[in-house]
């Protein structure tokens, strides 16, 4: 199965937002190109929220370009063989974190966000994904920083679409 036929079928299965759901499906699609980053109409991508529900945190990045804290991700690549797979390999690499496992049940949210020119627009598969015990982050050339913010905290640093991931994430644990 093509990343692009994974995503259609994951998007599908996306029940609570399905007015969006339907915007992705129809940008996939209008666009056959709309997984990759080239698709400069926009494109799906895939995140990740790092938790540690032990220690009732989450990871965070601060994104070198748009200098906001936010959940590991980022555009798929050929080698991603479905989103989950680019999701968890998006918040491995980001954070440096070995062992991360996939919240099950699937994306948690999906959120479509402007982004700046050349592309216009991500849209995003978001999943949560669990830190294993005493995990150590590792910062990587995509961030200027690396922060674990207790619950409580991420409203005060990161933007609404986090704060949702956040409540949907834990919502689901």
């Amino acid at each position: 199965m093509s990343l692009y036929d994974d995503a259609v079928l994951v998007l599908k299965g996306c029940d609570d937002q399905p007015e969006l759901r339907q915007a992705y499906l129809d940008h996939l699609a209008a666009r056959p190109d709309g997984m990759w980053k080239a698709c400069d109409a926009g494109h799906v991508t895939a995140s990740a929220l790092v938790i540690d529900p032990e220690q009732g945190r989450v990871l965070l990045t601060l994104h070198r370009k748009l200098q906001m804290w936010l959940q590991m991700g980022g555009h798929c690549e050929p080698q991603d063989v479905s989103l989950e797979a680019a999701a968890l390999r998006e918040a491995t690499e980001e954070s440096g974190i070995g062992g991360l496992a996939l919240l099950p049940g699937g994306p948690v949210r999906l959120d479509r966000h402007p982004i700046p020119p050349p592309c216009h627009c991500h849209y995003d598969v978001q999943y949560a994904v669990l830190a294993p015990p005493g995990a150590v982050q590792q910062i990587s050339d995509e961030s200027l920083d690396l922060r674990w913010f207790a619950y409580d905290e991420v409203a005060d640093v990161a933007d609404d679409s986090v704060v949702r991931l956040l409540d949907a994430a834990r919502a689901r644990l």
